[in-house]
Order: C-alpha cells, then sequence, then structure tokens
C-alpha cells in the first residue's frame, strides 16, 4: 500500500470505501423524506376530508409527549445493547445467544410498552370492545362456535363479531380462549403472553439465517432485532404472537431443509403445523408462502416441503371438519372489510403512505441494509446455482421475499392503514438486512433504531 493510499485510510477510506457509505446516508434520508411526506399529505388529507381515520397519518396514534416507568429502563437497555450488542452478539455461544436476544427483547417490549404505563401499556390493550377477549365468552362451546363463525361476520348479520374477531379466522381467538381455559385470562395475562411469545420472533429469525448457513450474518444483526422499532407493536397487539408463529414455523422449515438438520421429517410437519395454524390466525398470512419459498431457495432443496404441505393440511382438515371453511371466511371478510372504514379510506394514499411506516418499524438501518440486499439479489439467485458467499445470498433472499411479500398486502387494498401492526409477521424479516451494514458503524444505527422507538413511544400515544 502506497502513503497516499495509507493516509486516504487513516482519514476515513478511499473514494470507493466512501461510495456505499454516501448511498446509505442517501437512502436514509429518503426515508425519513417518505416518513414526513406521509405524515404532510396525510394531515392534510385527514383534516380535509376526515376519511384516513388516524389521528397522526401515517400512523394509528396520537401526539402526546410522555414519559412513564419504562422511560429509564429503555433508555438503560437501549444503551447496553448500543455499547455491548455487537461484541457480546459475536462472543457468545449460539444457544446463550438465542436465550439473550429472546431475553433482551422481553425487557425492550417491556420497558417500552411500560412508558404508557402498566394499564395503558399492557393490561388494558387487548380488553377494547374491539379485540378478541371481549368474545372469549361465546366460546363456551368451541364446537358451535367454530360451526357458526361465519355467520357473525358481516355487519348486520345478529351478534355480528367485533371487529378484530370478524376480520381474522378463528385461530386468532381461540388463543386467547385456550388462556382462559387454563386460567390465564384477562388482559394483562393476554399482554404478557403477546410481549414473550411475541419477543420469540428475533431468536427464531437467527435460528433461521444460522440454518441457512448465515450464522455470521445472524450474530451481526441480533442487536437490531432486539432494538427493532416494532418493538413498540410487537408487545401491545396480538399480531405481535403472530408474528412469532410465523418465524418459528419458518426456522423449523430452515432447519428441516439444511444439510444438518436433525430429524428433517418431524421437523417440517411441526413446521407446516405452526405456518398452517397461521393462516388460520390471520387471513393475510396467506403471504408467508413468499418467504417460505425463499427459505428453500436458500436451503437449495425442497425435501422438507412435502412434510410441511402435510402438516398445513393437517391443520386446514381440523378446522374444515369443525366447521369453519377458509375461503368463506376470506370472501366474507373482504365484505366486512369494505362495510367500515376501509370503504372511505383512500388507497391512492394508503398504497405508498403504508410503506413510510415500513421505514418506521424495521427501522432506519433496516431500510438503508435493505438497499444493499437488494443490490444483491442478481448475484445471490446466480449463486443458487454457482453458490458464492452463502452469508449474502441468504440475507438478500430473505429480505427481497419479505418486501415481496410487503409490496403485494399493500397492493392489494387490503392493507389500508395500521400496518405498522398488521405487516409485523413480514417486517421483521427486513431487520436483517442491518447485517450487511459495515461493522464499523453498527453502534451508529443501533443508537437510530433505539431513537425511532424510543421517540415513537415517548411523542405519540399509539392506538396499539
Amino acid at each position: 500500500m502506497t502513503q497516499p493510499e495509507l493516509h486516504r485510510r487513516v482519514r476515513g477510506g478511499t473514494d470507493e470505501d466512501r461510495a456505499p457509505i454516501r448511498a446509505d446516508l442517501l437512502m436514509a434520508a429518503l426515508a425519513v423524506l417518505l416518513f414526513a411526506t406521509a405524515a404532510v399529505v396525510g394531515t392534510r388529507i385527514q383534516n380535509a376530508h376526515g376519511v384516513l381515520y388516524v389521528a397522526w397519518p401515517p400512523l394509528y396514534a396520537s401526539w402526546l409527549p410522555h414519559v412513564g416507568p419504562g422511560t429509564i429502563p429503555a433508555l438503560a437497555l437501549a444503551a447496553v445493547v448500543i455499547l455491548q450488542g455487537p461484541a457480546v452478539a459475536r462472543a457468545l455461544p449460539w444457544r446463550a445467544l438465542l436465550w439473550s436476544v429472546w431475553g433482551a427483547s422481553v425487557l425492550w417490549i417491556t420497558a417500552l410498552a411500560l412508558v404508557d404505563g402498566l394499564r395503558r401499556g399492557i393490561t388494558d390493550r387487548l380488553l377494547s370492545p374491539h379485540e378478541y377477549l371481549s368474545s372469549v365468552d361465546r366460546f363456551q362451546d368451541v364446537g358451535a362456535a367454530l360451526s357458526t363463525f361465519t355467520r357473525h361476520i358481516l355487519v348486520g348479520q345478529p351478534d355480528n363479531w367485533p371487529t378484530h374477531v370478524a376480520g381474522h379466522p378463528p385461530g386468532a381467538v381461540l388463543t386467547f380462549v385456550a388462556l382462559d381455559r387454563i386460567g390465564l385470562g384477562g388482559g394483562t395475562w393476554a399482554g404478557i403472553w403477546c410481549i414473550v411469545v411475541g419477543a420469540s420472533a428475533s431468536a427464531a429469525i437467527l435460528v433461521a439465517m444460522r440454518a441457512l448457513g448465515a450464522e455470521e450474518a445472524a450474530r451481526r444483526a441480533a442487536p437490531f432485532l432486539v432494538l427493532v422499532p416494532a418493538a413498540v407493536w410487537v408487545g401491545v397487539s396480538a399480531d405481535g404472537y403472530f408474528a412469532a408463529v410465523t418465524a418459528w414455523g419458518l426456522a423449523l422449515l430452515a432447519v428441516a431443509a439444511s444439510p444438518g438438520g436433525r430429524a428433517p421429517r418431524s421437523t417440517a410437519l411441526a413446521s407446516g403445523v405452526l405456518l398452517g395454524w397461521s393462516v388460520y390466525l390471520s387471513y393475510g398470512l396467506v403471504l408467508i408462502g413468499v418467504l417460505a419459498v425463499a427459505v428453500l431457495l436458500c436451503a437449495r432443496n425442497a425435501r422438507a416441503l412435502p412434510y410441511a404441505l402435510v402438516g398445513a393440511l393437517a391443520v386446514a382438515a381440523a378446522f374444515t371438519a369443525a366447521g369453519f371453511w377458509w375461503w368463506e371466511g376470506y370472501r366474507l371478510l373482504v365484505e366486512r372489510y369494505y362495510q367500515g372504514v376501509a370503504a372511505v379510506r383512500p388507497y391512492g394514499y394508503w398504497v405508498w403512505a403504508n410503506l413510510a411506516t415500513v421505514c418506521v418499524t424495521a427501522g432506519t438501518a433496516a431500510v438503508v441494509g435493505a438497499r444493499r440486499a437488494l443490490a444483491r439479489v442478481p448475484d445471490a439467485v446466480r449463486g443458487l446455482r454457482h453458490g458464492p458467499a452463502r452469508e449474502t445470498t441468504t440475507v438478500a433472499l430473505l429480505v427481497a421475499a419479505a418486501l415481496c411479500a410487503i409490496a403485494a398486502a399493500t397492493l392489494s387494498g387490503m392493507s389500508k392503514g395500521e400496518t405498522e401492526r398488521i405487516w409485523l409477521p413480514f417486517v421483521l424479516w427486513v431487520v436483517p438486512a442491518a447485517a450487511l451494514l459495515p461493522a464499523r458503524h453498527a453502534r451508529v444505527w443501533l443508537a437510530v433504531q433505539a431513537a425511532t422507538a424510543l421517540l415513537v413511544n415517548h411523542l405519540l400515544l399509539t392506538g396499539w
């Protein structure tokens, strides 16, 4: 290396080194601009016409600066993860890393929720008349409730279901019925369930990445999965639980398809059961199939597919035998959807403003990393035949698949607003893109992630 080259590296790198950094900063600026534009345009539309039905567009939230019991713990945890997270993630044994990520995620989600106080932040979140808990008592006879479930979806039908029950297959409300039956009824236990189970999604994503040959990338992504701004919504809505179910389903699929996977048939079967169950938690989770295809592509084999299909079909058969026909439920859901505010929420705004919410929920670091991931997709596709570095191949394909699912969801017109919670199962798979950012900048980007979550939770009173 010549003296001028060495001098340039000491001062910050060559022009070639700086080019991707400039592109990263430009992407970050564009993400901020997109969200700001969505906020300004959305506010003008809402003030003029009142058709968005959100107080602080594009988020379902109200402006209310506040602090709470979770403020100091959230700041302290953020500081620890920013300063020590990358080094700890590199050094910990694998199993210890998984437990640490899960535990840290539980703490982060809980601290953010407690910024709004115990009752508002956890206990009362799922006690709304529109939520699942309001219908638990109607499932005293589960068989009868399932066999007549579709009769109560539409507005105008006798005893029509509350919004969230009507808007989802019965697996969602059955989860809270089961908790109630084992003595864990009420808002507090429901909130704890969503926090603890939802937090495990981060660990599941790491399991999938390692099984697909991307352990180093998984370790780099681990701190970002802990401090993901989506944590604001993971612990306060059932969609965080949905995200965990799909994440573990995909993780087991990755393990079953990997060359060294143990008990691949039973693991694939379990994967299918979880992914099949997810489709009976939310109709929109059929799009998780895009990520399942990406997992099999990264694994370079489809040996797990038949067993996974058997598991998923077993779940479908059980619900069908109980009297709930998924396609009928979906048909009626679409009709119910347009009986509500979706009939007036403008598609022309939400189709792009939804993407602005992704910039918040995934975080700027993930959005910037996604640019790098998408740039690597052509090489990743070629790599499926020629086998270059599997780390970047895996990250690029998983992130691209998640973005494809998000694009399909927003283009469908069935996601007009409130996607900060609805899209959690997809958004969390964008976060591994942060592993592609330069390691020397990890702390800066982690600080940006944490700041986003903290600002949202302290400046806004989120509806979920």
